[in-house]
């Protein structure tokens, strides 16, 4: 379902004189459907950068990453955007949202994207905000007005309304209590039960070591300084 041959990435400091600084080099690996791995390495290593370059969000300086069969490297912008609603879902770990949109259709957005009907969108949002503790009285209001771990909750919601085939995870656990902490990791659970493919960071050990079945260690392939 993912699959990455021979990625490498560099960095162009034009503020210092141009400088190259190499990130990663010659990263090939695969997740299969139910499977999820997990990208160690020390702070810099370039976890985070190789997740955005997985999204999209970041160009490659050379290789090729496949979501389910589709070369993101190589496609049209507009193949991206389709990947993105349909096959690729990523839990960064801050929302971005249009402020002033409630919480309500910031979750339940994914599910309309790939044409949900509005209803069953909004039951399924309801479900998971109920899930993850966010507070019915806070549904119409805009989640830019909430705490930081409220912020991160409603991120996990809209994160898993679709049912993604390829999941991209960083720190979903991050700035959780304990309770919140488990609803995540069984959300988890339960993508991987009904095939999903995801890559994921965690800092958490205990939560790496419950859902991931193997690790890759980023800083075998990183020549420099990760940005």
């Amino acid at each position: 379902m993912i699959e990455l041959r021979n990625v490498s990435k560099t960095f162009t400091l034009h503020n210092q004189g141009s400088a190259v600084i190499e990130v990663i080099n010659d990263v090939s690996l695969s997740v299969a459907a139910g499977e999820c791995i997990a990208l160690t390495g020390a702070s810099g290593a370039g976890k985070s950068t190789l997740m955005r370059m997985i999204y999209g969000n970041y160009m490659t300086q050379g290789g090729e990453i496949r979501i389910n069969g589709t070369d993101i490297v190589a496609a049209e912008p507009r193949a991206v955007i389709g990947l993105r609603r349909d096959t690729l879902g990523y839990v960064s770990q801050f929302l971005r949202v249009v402020p002033r949109v409630p919480t309500l259709e910031v979750v339940a957005e994914p599910l309309r994207a790939v044409g949900v009907s509005a209803g069953d969108a909004e039951a399924r949002a309801k479900e998971l905000l109920a899930q993850l503790n966010i507070p019915e009285r806070l549904w119409s209001l805009s989640p830019t007005t909430f705490s930081g771990g409220e912020q991160q909750r409603v991120n996990i919601a809209r994160g898993f309304a679709h049912t993604y085939p390829a999941m991209l995870l960083d720190e979903p656990t991050a700035s959780l209590d304990a309770k919140n902490r488990e609803v995540v990791l069984t959300l988890i659970e339960e993508a991987k039960a009904r095939g999903a493919a995801i890559i994921g960071i965690f800092h958490d050990e205990a939560a790496r070591d419950r859902v991931c079945d193997r690790q890759i260690d980023v800083g075998q392939y990183t020549k420099g300084m990760a940005a």
